[in-house]
């Protein structure tokens, strides 16, 4: 169609282009070469190795190295080696042999050993004292290490000595406290727990009534507070705190006990590893070979003697001797040995005014109200050992001497 005079053809406007620009632009037709000198980038076609794996190989080639090479530079230091062997003087090498067999001599001579120190040395045990050496392949029993134990447990006994301190609680009397000791067997019996368990409760009750003042409201408290603190030390899965807490008829709440556990771990200074009879009872036993009816009726009257205010002054391990020492005579198995003494650290002497207390206790009328423990070793279990009649005080006495 013609254009009409008078009017200016309409143009699309396009910007003028610097001419430095168009050095470093190509135009819409303009196709990339391969080797182009703007160093564009290359036009690629579907399935090409796209990782810089063409980068690695130009930068780091592989250079194969020349085996001859190789062999031409150990073939001369090995050259060098023999010529400076060459050198090397006989007279060197025989004074580099002789300071060889200096050093030699001077490593194979002993060192001198500083002397053991006599209290890490084993406990000398003559062979007719000897208890241990028939478990040496169990490692349960720890023979290299049961004399030292049991002395140690002995020696801990100084720090644990108590003495009547009823005097000091005016809310209390012996007879409450009997009757506690002998609900804390009825507990241990349920719960199936450890007899060093009840020991040791026993121990810790006596241990925080002598520093601190209790109520008659408190005394059942305490005594299942001991007794879960002590299956805590003892057992391998103590019984909880609602158990005690049901135990008690829910007479207690369960802030009260732990409160309670607090206060008599810390009267006690944490310090709760107090020797018990029952264990010194195991050890002496052995070392008459005592059966387990002997040992269970060393148990009855040493557990019968928890009951009683007058023996908590005594050490559990002289305690454990004179049980021990009533027992054998009732089973008519003789009296106190020279292996006894020798691992007790007891004479007959030491052992007498104990064991004449413990029989006043088995020959006197039973208390209706503390009758768990007598009900507990009457049974087939304990070997009826509760009504066994008691040896006399005049064959006792025998042996006393």
């Amino acid at each position: 169609m013609p254009f009409s005079r008078g009017k200016k053809r309409t143009t699309s406007k396009i910007p003028k282009l610097n001419p430095k620009g168009l050095e470093n632009q190509d135009g819409p037709q303009t196709k990339r070469s391969s080797s182009s000198p703007q160093g564009a980038p290359k036009k690629r076609t579907a399935f090409v190795d796209i990782t810089n794996a063409h980068k690695i190989e130009l930068s780091n080639p592989i250079k194969k190295k020349d085996p001859v090479k190789k062999l031409q530079k150990k073939v001369s230091v090995l050259s060098k080696n023999v010529n400076l062997k060459s050198v090397i003087n006989s007279e060197e090498k025989l004074e580099e042999l002789k300071n060889v067999e200096c050093n030699i001599e001077k490593l194979e001579e002993p060192s001198s050993k500083a002397p053991i120190p006599q209290h890490l040395l084993p406990p000398k045990i003559p062979p007719e004292f000897d208890i241990d050496s028939e478990h040496l392949s169990d490692s349960t029993h720890t023979v290299e290490y049961a004399k030292d134990i049991f002395d140690y447990l002995k020696s801990r006994e100084e720090t644990f000595v108590l003495q009547d301190y009823m005097a000091d609680q005016p809310n209390l009397n012996s007879n409450m406290r009997a009757i506690l000791v002998d609900w804390l067997v009825e507990v241990q019996e349920n719960f199936e727990l450890n007899h060093e368990t009840l020991y040791l409760a026993v121990k810790m009750t006596d241990h925080y009534l002598a520093v601190s003042q209790a109520k008659r409201e408190s005394l059942q408290l305490i005594g299942s507070t001991t007794m879960l603190i002590a299956s805590k030390f003892e057992e391998r899965a103590p019984p909880c705190v609602d158990d005690f807490l049901y135990i008690c008829d829910d007479a207690y709440k369960r802030s009260q006990l732990i409160a309670m556990e607090i206060s008599i771990l810390q009267a006690l200074n944490f310090d709760i590893n107090i020797p018990v009879p029952y264990r010194f009872l195991r050890r002496y036993a052995k070392c008459v070979n005592a059966g387990m009816d002997t040992l269970t009726l060393a148990r009855f009257i040493c557990e019968l003697s928890l009951l009683e205010m007058e023996f908590v002054p005594v050490r559990a391990s002289l305690l454990a001797s004179a049980c021990l020492l009533i027992a054998l005579v009732t089973k008519d198995l003789g009296g106190w040995t020279q292996c006894l003494q020798f691992h007790s650290g007891y004479s007959v002497e030491d052992l007498a005014p104990v064991v004449r207390k413990l029989h006043d206790m088995l020959i006197s009328p039973p208390d209706s109200k503390l009758a768990v423990v007598r009900s507990k070793y009457a049974h087939k279990v304990f070997f009826e050992v509760a009504l066994m009649p008691t040896v006399s005080l005049e064959t006792l006495e025998r042996f006393l001497k």
